[in-house]
């Protein structure tokens, strides 16, 4: 069969690297691409959001499954689009893609459902937003409620740094339209952990649980990113632990799909905030989350192509997904100054000389033959372990074999905590 992934991040070289080892795959699509998938698929050039030009490729091409990694085109309708022409699409419709598109819709959902989340308030105007800036306390979440590629969320420490994110949202726009209406939220203490789940329009079944990791220091300093780094499976994740989850958060979200008559099929990533083994949820993903993927698909002991296949008619089990024991970790290379104002088109050297790692091309392109950055997140070098602690060793022995101008990254990934 021939698969179209769309996207151009660490994600889909990941969802390109996993695809390709399926006996049924004759040909893989990337579009756009990068440097890495143009190792193992053919790198088309078209936008993710020409919603468009990817069906009329779909079609002339025959392709016979559509996987789509990032949220804008699943936000902006292409699986309905895709659904309308005939198509195969993996990832869920306009209508449950909301759960990303508004983070309101989504604590409306949770609230409504009772599913253990933060208290919270939307705002469609600046002066009432600002009125009720001390409502919670602080530190307080400020949320602009649209896509912002994963920079929308503020953690004010105070007042001042509330008052001026909300004026960055809604009077400066630094987002955007998805600034217009923002969400503040109590700020939640604990620990943060990632559930990636295949819905299958009835069922609800988890991946493998892993821990991410946003900021872009050590420590957890400094400012939010889309993802430094991330390990599987996620230490809090133990047999008491799942049970909770799956009866405090997985049912209940279940039946309030079920009530609300949606049909969902696709990846939900959860992600969670963990306090003395109760997990509240922090926000829905309608995606595989980035760089999540990267450890979780290592990890995976199944034809992916199958999953795939049984989610679009309905019938998943948790028995069709099979997982290696060993841990993963995954060390995001970054550029310098991201996640604010970063160059691109840095040669990156090194890549054919690391050892037992797969290095995900998260940002990156071929300019001139040579392997040059194209993001702020560029590489995600990621390993398999007997234990977490071996495969982190592995990670960061390899990582100084790399080099790029600038190059930043977290050293403290998978240290116990």
């Amino acid at each position: 069969m021939k698969i179209l992934v769309i996207g151009s991040g660490g994600r889909e070289h990941a969802l390109v690297w996993k695809l390709q080892q399926s006996p049924k795959v004759e040909k893989i699509y990337c579009a756009p691409g990068n440097a890495g998938t143009s190792a193992m698929a053919e790198n088309v050039d078209i936008n993710v959001e020409d919603l468009e030009s990817l069906a009329n490729f779909a079609q002339n091409n025959k392709v016979d499954l559509t996987v789509v990694g990032p949220e804008l085109p699943l936000v902006l309708g292409i699986t309905d689009l895709f659904q309308e022409r005939g198509l195969t699409v993996f990832g869920p419709n306009r209508e449950c893609a909301q759960f990303e598109g508004s983070k309101a819709y989504t604590k409306k959902f949770l609230e409504k459902h009772a599913i253990p989340t933060a208290a919270y308030k939307e705002f469609h105007q600046l002066e009432e937003a600002l009125d009720a800036v001390d409502d919670f306390g602080y530190p307080l979440v400020v949320k602009a409620d649209g896509l912002a590629a994963g920079k929308g969320v503020i953690i004010a420490q105070n007042r001042k740094e509330a008052v001026e994110a909300l004026e960055d949202m809604m009077a400066k726009s630094v987002f955007g339209a998805s600034g217009e209406r923002v969400v503040l939220e109590e700020f939640l203490e604990g620990t943060e952990a990632s559930v990636l789940c295949f819905v299958d329009g009835k069922r609800i079944v988890p991946m493998e649980s892993a821990r991410d990791y946003k900021r872009i220091g050590d420590k957890d300093e400094g400012p939010n990113t889309g993802g430094m780094g991330t390990y599987s499976p996620n230490q809090l994740f133990n047999e008491d632990f799942q049970v909770v989850m799956e009866r405090e958060i997985l049912r209940p979200i279940e039946k309030g799909f079920m009530e609300e008559g949606l049909d969902f099929r696709g990846v939900l990533f959860i992600g969670l905030m963990i306090k003395d083994d109760q997990p509240k949820v922090l926000e829905f993903n309608v995606r595989f989350g980035d760089p999540e993927t990267e450890s979780v698909l290592m990890r995976m002991d199944c034809d992916l192509v199958d999953v795939m296949g049984k989610v679009l008619k309905g019938d998943l089990s948790k028995d069709d997904l099979a997982w290696k024991k060993e841990a993963a970790a995954c060390v995001v290379l970054a550029s310098g100054g991201y996640p604010d104002q970063y160059e691109k088109g840095m040669e990156i050297l090194g890549l054919d000389q690391v050892e037992d790692v797969v290095v995900f091309h998260c940002g990156t392109k071929i300019l001139d033959q040579k392997t040059v950055t194209n993001g702020g997140r560029v590489l995600a070098v990621t390993a398999l372990g007997a234990d977490l602690e071996t495969a982190r060793d592995t990670v960061y022995r390899e990582i100084p074999k790399i080099s790029f101008n600038g190059m930043q990254y977290r050293t403290d990934i998978g240290q116990m905590e």
